[in-house]
Order: C-alpha cells, then structure tokens, then sequence
C-alpha cells in the first residue's frame, strides 16, 4: 500500500514538472499582423477616411522626406479601436506628420492600452522626423491609437503610423465600434416646495409693455406676491404675470415670493427702466432647426403649449420664435406661401400657413411666454421670403402691431445688394433696422445674424444688436459644436449685460430642419459639453427641437434642460462670460466670476479617452480652503485646500462651483 501511494505521487510530480516545464518553456508561436491589414472602416476621424498604405490623400507616405510603404494614412482628430485578446505582446510604429501638408499641420500621437497611457508623441509639426513607438501589450484588451490635433486646430493634420504592426501569439487583433454611451440623468427632479427660477434682472424701456412671468417650480396651486409692487405694474398672483408699463427711467428693487401649502420662496428682481434689454441672455426655443419651412401656425403654437406642458416655463425657457418661411414668397408655385407680399400701404402679409398672427402672439403672451419673429434686411430671406429691404419701418411698426418681443435679423437675403461688403456697409443695414425698433412703442430684442462677419463681436453693440452670431451655422456633430463652442474665448472681452455673443442654437433633442426629424447626433456626454459650455459662455439658450416629443420620449434631454443651478451659470446677474483658464492638449478648463463671488468652471474633456483633470486653485485667484459643487447633480463634493481633480469622460465635462469658505 505504500508503495503504491509512492508510485501515485511520483507520477502527479511529474506531471506537475511537465506543466511548469511547459509554461515556462514552449513559447506560442509569434507572426506580425500590419495595422494597415485590419478593418479600417471602423476608424473615425474628423476629415475623410483612412487610408491603407496611403496619405489620406491618397498619396506615398512620406514623413520628413522619408518614404514607407506599408502605414496607415489618417487625419486628426482620429481614433482607431482596437479589440486584443491579452496575448498581443506588443505594438510598434512609427509615427509623424505626412509633407503633403507642406509645412502646416501639428499633432499628438497616443495609444492608449486599457485606458492607461502607453505612449505620448509630445506635439509633432509637419517636416519633423518620424517618432519611435515600442509598447508591451500582453494583458490589454482594449487599444486605442489617437491622434489629437495641436493648438490650431485640425487643419493640415495629415497624421500617419508608419511601419506600423503588432507581435500576435493568439488571435488577431480587431478593430471595432466605439460602445454606445449610456444617458445618465444626473439632474435631481425638483422638489414640491417652491423654488424661484427666474432672472434677477430685467431690462425695459420707459412707457412700454412689461413683458415678465415668475418662473418656480413647486407644486401647485401656487402664489405670487412682488412687494413693493412699482406704479404702473399689476402682478397676477396665480400665474405669476406681470402687465403694466413703467414710464419712469431708474432701477426698481422687488422682492418676489412665490408660495404653497409646503412653504415659500423668495428672490429679488432688478428691474431697470431705460434704453437696455436683455440684461441676461434669452432663453427659448426656435422652429429652424426643428421644422425649417414646415413651420406653420399650429406647430409654433403646440411649441408654446409644449414649453409649459412640460414645465421648462417654470426653469426660465420664455421666448417661442417664428424662424424663415413664415411670409410670402411671391414666385413659389405652393399656392400656401405664394401671393402678394405686402398690401397696398407696404405692410407685410403672411403666408396661409399662419392665417392669424395677431391671435398666435396674444396665445403665446397668454401662457406667460414672449414671441418673437424673423426677417432679412434684404429684398429676400435666406429661403427667398419676403424680406425688409426698403421697408424696414413699416416692418418694425408690424412686428409691434402683432406683439413681438424679438427679432432674429438675418444678413442672407441681404448679399446680393453687395459685394464684398466692407465694415461701413455691413453696419449699414443693422443699424437702420435698429433705428426703427427705437420708434416703435415696444421691447423687441434684437438678434443680428451675421454669422460673424466683420468681427461683429467688436461693433454689434454700437449697432444695437442685443446678441450677435460669431459663427456660421451649427449642426449637430461633435466637429461642428466643438469647434464653435471652444473657439469663443477671444470674443468674451466684447460681451456682457445688453449684448452678448451668439455661437448659435442648441442642438439637442429631436432635430432635423424640416420634417424628418432624428435624435441629435451628440452622445449624451457631448450633449453635457454643449449645455455647460453654452452656459458658462453666457450664451442665448434657443432651443431647436421639437419641444412636443420631450414629455413623454425624451427625459435625458429634460434633464439637460430643466437644472437651475446649471442654468443660474448662464443667467447670472453680473453677466460676465466664461473663458479658457488652462489648456493642455485637449483638456480644457473654463470658468466664470458669479455674482456672489464664487466661481463657475468647467473641465471639458475633449480627447477620446477618459482623463484625469485638475484645477489649481491659483489659475482661479484663490487661496485657502474651498467649497466644491458638482452643479449636474446638485451635489457638494468637499472642501479641498490647493486644487481640485475629477476623471472626465470622453468628450464631458465635469461642471463645478466653487465657493470660498468664508462667502455666504
């Protein structure tokens, strides 16, 4: 019996010395796979498509006048996602910026193993030497290989991996889709106790209508008190509505409450009586980037319906704005927009689309909200509508009559009466307009649309533009709003109370310019981007979706749009614009003075991959312990003594207040 249990354990030694033997020993075999060889249709990138042993223009590639044979041609901002078994032992390459760019052009390498940083080129510019890459990789399953664009941007960034393979002893590596992104809601619902949401200065003329309702949330019924209640002004104390005019020029200090059978709620308003409007940035909604020339009456006024129905009234969204398409369109064949233009005074008709525009402004006024209107100083609108031109106070005395409370002024239909307009004659236009809105007995806010030409930022003001377009349009992609969003610090010096900048409409929600309509194509962290970064820029909030779908289909996007405390960023009394604090790479910080003392930043994440961000309280002016609050969720997250660091997702944000200890 011993003998046999020795026999036993001599036989399980060796196969155990055998196993170790050949786990140590017999090595996998090993072949070389080309990043080239592998699915490059799954690559994206901000400019073309990638090419296979080619420039992305189709050319040798060739990097400081070296030709290689066997790369893969790209463009920043490109990521290429790679799926590895764990027995993928390394990757190398080598990597720079193609001459095809002729001299221009700069842009980081990285790769990215497992969401840990395996490689850093530094900034590359085009005629430098190529850059060795040598990463170990057994263990990763995720790869990703980056190439971010310099300071200036993605122009010229012909980016390649050259001689670019990995050493495989298991399956092949693959590339892949980037995963769908889950909407995370992170606004709290507001409570039932009542909670005042709307701006604390209002700007009017002397002598005309006040146009103001208190915006809370709470349940209701609800009540409304404003003490002392100026001369001139009566306040509706179950809607919270304000009619009346006020003659005299000067400032006038009310306190509003706002109460319930669960408790009250107070907050002071400014209003100030004389030639100044919109002291803080409008917020609303308008049909373009929804229903393009599909507008008509009823869907302008379900938007209203729609903008109470859902309770965004109660977060300060107020303005329902009638876009393009709205007038006569003389040469159209559609016998719904086509006819005379004006009446035989030269007073504008509108098309059958809209067969009373009186009773859809006093509807819209009726739900506590303010309308506005759309026209071109032209002969025409940008979609060949009947536009201004040589009518401009007839007009502005129209848009009065009817009951409109903003203007979006559009330079399109205007560029045939120039060529190559020099800044006199871009002026010119915006300037008459405006003279005829001082005449007529209303408020009416004034957009001009430009699309930035001119540097309007540094003359709309003296022209009387209430808030000036600094871009061409916005459409909803990633390369579109980030471009725009993060290009406007250079213009913040020229913006504040009465006259801000405009990157354009927000486009979240159901889109679309006409009727077929689809989710914007933001992932919901570029959507947090694009609220945060819109706020913090003290930017117009117009909204472009269709507003009747966000009840019942669209909660995350209610979510975007219903958090006051990200909202008070951009609605913020002192009015002062956000801008770039720091900046390394793509990892931006921006940030704000509120009026209470404390500051707004936001770190905004622009690369591919999750990153480490931080804040030093020096690079805001601040010393000693501070207060953090994280405004999405309504959180506060500590006290810290020097700085402040968050992981921030792929192309998010993390949006902060910071408070000093000793402010109240």
């Amino acid at each position: 019996m011993h003998f046999f249990k020795t026999k036993l354990l001599i036989i399980f030694l060796t196969i155990f010395l055998a196993a170790v033997i050949a786990y140590f020993w017999v090595q996998p075999e090993e072949r070389l796979v080309s990043l080239s060889s592998l699915d490059l249709l799954k690559v994206e990138q901000s400019y073309g498509s990638a090419q296979p042993n080619r420039t992305i223009q189709g050319r040798p590639l060739t990097i400081n006048g070296e030709r290689y044979t066997n790369g893969l041609g790209t463009h920043a901002e490109s990521v290429v996602r790679i799926a590895l078994d764990g027995l993928v032992k390394r990757f190398s390459a080598k990597v720079g910026l193609d001459d095809e760019a002729r001299g221009q052009g700069a842009a980081v390498f990285r790769v990215i193993g497992d969401e840990r940083e395996l490689f850093h080129s530094g900034l590359l510019k085009t005629g430098q030497p190529a850059q060795s890459v040598d990463v170990k990789l057994k263990g990763i399953r995720r790869l990703l290989l980056l190439v971010e664009p310099g300071p200036d941007g993605t122009d010229n960034t012909h980016a390649n991996w050259v001689d670019a393979k990995f050493v495989v002893t298991g399956e092949t590596p693959q590339t892949i889709h980037r995963s769908k992104e889950t909407p995370l809601i992170l606004t709290p619902k507001p409570g039932p106790k009542p909670q005042i949401n709307s701006p604390r200065r209002l700007g009017v003329r002397p002598g005309n209508p006040v146009v103001y309702t208190i915006a809370a949330t709470g349940q209701r019924p609800m009540h409304f008190t404003a003490d002392p209640l100026p001369d001139g002004l009566t306040l509706d104390p179950d809607s919270g509505q304000f009619q009346g005019k006020l003659q005299q020029k000067g400032t006038y200090h009310i306190g509003l409450t706002a109460s319930n059978a669960l408790g009250k709620a107070q907050q002071a308003l400014r209003i100030e009586v004389g030639e100044t409007l919109a002291l803080t940035p409008p917020m609303g909604w308008n049909s373009w980037n929804c229903w393009g020339c599909a507008v008509d009456q009823d869907k302008i006024l379900a938007s209203a319906q729609a903008l109470v129905k859902t309770g965004l009234i109660n977060h300060g969204w107020s303005y329902v704005n009638i876009d393009d398409c709205w007038m006569i369109k003389s040469k159209a064949k559609d016998p719904l927009v086509n006819g005379p233009a004006r009446d035989d005074q030269g007073m504008l008709l509108v098309n059958r689309k809209f067969p009373d525009m009186t009773g859809l402004v006093k509807d819209i006024h009726t739900l506590g909200l303010k309308a506005g209107i759309y026209i071109s100083p032209g002969p025409t609108t940008c979609q060949g509508y009947e536009g201004s031109y040589q009518h401009e106070m007839e007009d502005a005395a129209q848009f009065a009559f009817w009951g409109f409370d903003y203007l979006k002024y559009d330079w399109c239909g205007y560029r045939d009466l120039v060529e190559n307009p020099d800044l006199d004659a871009l002026k010119k236009p915006y300037l008459l307009m405006k003279q005829c809105l001082n005449q007529v007995p209303r408020d009416i806010l004034y957009s001009l649309c430009q699309y930035g030409m001119g540097q309007v930022w540094q003359w709309g003001q003296a022209a009387g533009g209430n808030c000036w377009r600094t871009t061409n349009d916005i459409v909803d992609t990633w390369e579109s709003m980030s471009e725009i969003g993060f290009s406007q610090d250079p213009y913040q010096q020229h913006a504040g109370p009465g006259h801000w900048n405009d990157p354009d409409m927000l486009v979240l929600g159901q889109v679309g310019w006409g009727l077929d309509l689809h989710p914007t194509e933001l992932t919901p962290n570029e959507q947090y981007t694009h609220m945060s970064l819109w706020c913090l820029l003290n930017a117009p909030l117009l909204l472009g979706c269709d507003l009747t779908q966000l009840d019942e289909l669209d909660e995350f996007t209610l979510n975007l749009l219903t958090n006051d405390e990200v909202l008070a960023v951009n609605q913020d009394p002192r009015g002062e614009p956000g801008r770039r604090l720091t900046r390394h790479g793509l990892k931006e910080v921006w940030g704000k003075t509120m009026a209470d003392g404390s500051k707004a930043v936001g770190l905004f994440n622009r690369s591919q991959v999750v990153d480490e961000m931080t804040i030093q309280w020096q690079d805001l002016g601040l010393t000693g312990k501070q207060q953090v609050r994280d405004l999405w969720r309504q959180k506060d997250l500590g006290t810290f003594d020097t700085h402040f660091s968050a992981k921030v997702p792929r192309h998010g944000v993390v949006l902060i207040q910071i408070k000093n200890l000793r402010q109240p």
